[in-house]
């Protein structure tokens, strides 16, 4: 007579096969997210696109705020930070600037990096700051009870705007793309190849990347607005975006029930602020000058 798996066997049998498990801290599973909930597949193409960059994890870390997508850095089996509301980016940048060889990753909801930390955002995309930004977009305020978000689309229901929002959304691209970002890409939950490859890209692009990943909310934004569970929302991905690459990012705008534009709108070359400060001080002192971070 066979005697069952232990719990260790059974992740061990988990491990055979499931490439995502060893860049998760197994510790902290089960997670918290709702089901159909789609960071949790968000995260899913991140470690692919960490298995395909071939990269020493050991040089990668990951800073997240505040909120249902913030959770991703504790789970990751990475050097990861968990800080306050809003200052994922400025922690990034000091992560980064104290060291420069870490490839730093800021992974977090539309929320708390466009509405507290807007600013931050902002500037850290003017310095073309050597960060990749991935931005779970979920249209509310998904931790806290389902408030209108900076991204709530004209007309949605949130706890804040029970007869629907009228307050202009943000198009997060536009944004990235108009305070400086190198690379903008914008996919749903139910494009996971195209997300992952864009992941991959920003690991092995220099400068600001900006990576928006939409994915639903059923527990609060789509039950509140009747667009059905998590299912659903993928089968409405999946029949209103259009792929239009190099798309001009002031045309790409999301409406409630309209065309959602992805693809990948900017890839392009500029000096970081790493970059830009050693070649101001090495000009500047004729030479005198010891690069930093080199």
């Amino acid at each position: 007579m066979t005697t069952p798996n232990t719990a260790p066997d059974l992740l061990r049998d988990i491990d055979s096969v499931n490439p995502v498990m060893p860049y998760l801290r197994q510790d902290r599973i089960p997670h918290i997210w709702c089901p159909s909930c789609g960071i949790g597949t968000t995260v899913n193409c991140f470690t692919r696109a960490l298995t395909e960059s071939g990269m020493d994890l050991d040089q990668i870390a990951i800073v997240s705020g505040i909120g249902c997508t913030g959770r991703v850095a504790g789970y990751m089996n990475l050097d990861s930070f968990h800080t306050t509301h809003g200052r994922a980016i400025p922690f990034a940048t000091g992560l980064k600037l104290a060291n420069p060889k870490l490839k730093v990753v800021v992974y977090s909801g539309d929320g708390d990096l466009t509405a507290i930390g807007g600013n931050h955002f902002l500037h850290a995309a003017r310095r073309n700051m050597d960060l990749m930004v991935v931005c779970v977009n979920n249209f509310t305020y998904g931790m806290t009870g389902g408030q209108v978000a900076p991204t709530t689309p004209i007309g949605a229901k949130q706890t804040t705007m029970p007869y629907g929002n009228y307050e202009q959304p943000f198009n997060l691209p536009f944004l990235a793309d108009a305070c400086g970002a190198v690379y903008v890409a914008r996919w749903t939950v139910f494009h996971v190849r195209q997300l992952a490859k864009a992941m991959l890209e920003g690991l092995r692009k220099k400068g600001f990347v900006f990576i928006e990943a939409l994915s639903p909310c059923p527990t609060l934004y789509s039950r509140r607005n009747k667009l059905g569970d998590g299912i659903d929302e993928l089968k409405h991905y999946k029949q209103k975006s259009v792929v239009k690459h190099g798309a001009d990012t002031k045309e790409v705008g999301l409406t409630f029930d309209g065309e959602i534009v992805v693809g990948k709108f900017v890839d392009r070359e500029r000096p970081t602020w790493l970059d830009a400060m050693n070649d101001h001080f090495t000009q500047t002192l004729g030479g005198k000058y010891t690069p930093y971070g080199g």
